[in-house]
This record gives structure tokens, C-alpha cells and sequence, in this order.
């Protein structure tokens, strides 16, 4: 059989892993039927990249993982970073100072290390979720200039009724020279332009060989946009945010519903699914 899409990226948080956490072992065997079949399946999140390594292992990845939007890629098997790009240190510091001014609560991270302002009950929830652990640094601006930083991505973390603030703030202020964008419901991220998901699609597909018009992009939230407009077929999770539902060209299941088995399946290996749902079955697939 011919693949139609040779390269399936897949977003973490919110489509890939299940609300309340792992993966199912229904995307787990699909995810490894389809590499069998001669695809390739990336992971391109928001999270740090030893954040994700685990889970990449798991899944018995080889190749690259995009981490950070895609400010980072590296090889999963050497840990070889190949693409790194990063805000520079008086940018950040000047990012940090006009948060600070706003009493938010910021993490800034370079590469596997990240320091936030403030140990409360988000960081500690966010530290459970992620798998990691942060460096408390009450003045993080004086922190990212004295360590001269340059990290990959400055991030503000906010109850879900001020994120929406806190993200139309984020762009206003730094949309101009950075890109902006929010993850989930009380998270806002700054990272260097360029290094969004469509950036990290991008650099995969020519690194593979593969052809845009034959990837597939799953994801749920707005960073997954660029992505999602950029691959052959963007796809969204059931549990997404409707922006990102309007611009795909496929709603598939929630996360908690093995949504990247079933995409996987239907358009990766091309197997004839039913179901009784009719978004589903939606034959509006501007890539068939």
C-alpha cells in the first residue's frame, strides 16, 4: 500500500497524552503499526524537551522531537540538539522586567533548566504534570542578566479567567518582534519568531524528505495553528479550541478517545473505519 501521508507530527498535551495523563494503548499500537508501515511520527510540543524524552522513549521513537514550539529539535536517540534557537538575553530581560511590572507569575527556560518568580500552587501543579522541577528566582529579571540567559521560550502562567488578559497583553507588547502564543487555559508563551510548530513542520519535513502535501499535523490548542495550516492535513482533537476546529480540515476524537489512533489509522494506514458519530464522518477533507 501507498501511504498518502508519510509524516504524522502530533501535538502532547491535550491530543496525544489523556486528560488525566500517559498514553492510551490504542494510540500506542497504532503509533507503532504506522512507523512499521514505513511513516514517521513526530512529536512537536510546548514542553521542555526532558519533558517529553520520556514519553518519546516510550513510544519508541527514533529521530527527532520538537520541543519549546520547535525552538528546540533534537535527536531523541544521541540527544544531539540540530536546531536551537533562542531569545536573546537582554530581550528576555526586558520581557521579564514588564511582566514583573504586572505582578505575573513568569518562567523562563534554557534548555533543560527553568526558573519561575513564584513557588505557589500553579507552579506545583504545572511541576506534577510536566515531570520537572524549577529553580526559584524571586527577581527573574536580575536573574536572566546576571546569568547572562538566552532561553528558549519566557512563559506567563495565570489562572484560566486572566489568561485571555494575560495573552492579548503578551501581544501587544512583544507580538511585534516575538511570537506569542498560549498552550492551554492558564498558560501564555513567548518564544524567538520562527520557532513555532509550523517552523518545527517545516524543518522536519525537509529533514525526512517528505513533502508537506504528505504530512498530517494533530493538535488542540492555538500554538498548534501554524502547524495545523501548514501540513497536508491539519487535524483537531474533539476537546480543542474552536479556533483551531474552524481552520482544520478533520475533527477526529478527543484525546481521551484515542483521536491520534483514529487519524492514524484513517489516514495513515488507510484503513475503512466506521463510527456512529457524524463529525466523524465529515467528508469535508480539502487533502482527500
Amino acid at each position: 500500500m501507498k501511504m498518502q501521508y508519510r509524516l504524522i507530527v502530533s501535538d502532547f498535551d491535550g491530543t496525544l497524552r489523556r486528560t488525566e495523563g500517559g498514553i492510551s494503548d490504542g494510540n500506542i499500537r497504532a503509533i507503532s503499526e504506522y512507523v512499521e508501515a514505513g511513516g514517521v511520527f513526530a512529536l512537536c510540543t510546548g514542553r521542555m524537551a526532558s519533558s517529553i524524552r520520556p514519553y518519546a522513549k516510550e513510544l519508541g521513537l527514533k529521530g527527532l522531537l520538537a520541543a519549546y514550539q520547535g525552538a528546540i529539535i533534537e535527536d531523541i536517540e544521541s540527544g544531539k540538539t540540530v536546531r536551537d534557537m533562542r531569545i536573546p538575553c537582554e530581550k528576555a530581560a526586558e520581557i521579564c522586567r514588564r511582566l514583573e511590572s504586572r505582578d505575573y507569575h513568569i518562567h523562563v527556560y534554557d534548555g533543560d533548566k527553568f526558573w519561575s518568580n513564584k513557588a505557589d500552587g500553579l507552579l506545583r501543579e504545572y511541576e506534577r504534570i510536566c515531570g520537572v522541577k524549577a529553580e526559584i528566582a524571586p527577581d527573574i529579571t536580575g536573574t536572566v542578566a546576571r546569568e547572562r540567559i538566552r532561553p528558549h521560550k519566557v512563559l506567563v502562567m495565570c489562572p484560566p479567567e486572566e489568561r485571555d488578559k494575560a495573552y492579548a497583553f503578551a501581544k501587544k507588547e512583544f507580538g511585534g518582534e516575538l511570537y506569542v502564543t498560549t498552550s492551554s487555559e492558564f498558560l501564555v508563551e513567548i518564544v524567538r519568531k520562527g520557532s513555532d510548530k509550523g517552523g518545527a513542520l517545516e524543518y522536519l519535513s525537509e529533514h525526512y524528505g517528505i513533502p508537506l502535501s504528505q504530512s498530517v499535523a494533530i493538535g488542540d490548542n492555538i500554538n498548534d495553528l501554524p502547524m495545523i495550516r501548514k501540513a497536508g492535513l491539519g487535524v483537531a482533537v474533539e476537546n480543542g479550541e474552536k479556533e483551531l476546529k474552524e481552520a482544520a480540515g478533520f475533527i477526529t476524537r478527543t484525546c481521551d478517545e484515542d483521536g491520534v489512533a483514529y487519524v492514524i489509522r484513517k489516514f495513515g494506514l488507510g484503513e475503512e473505519l466506521c463510527t456512529n458519530r457524524k463529525r466523524f464522518c465529515s467528508t469535508v477533507f480539502a487533502a482527500i
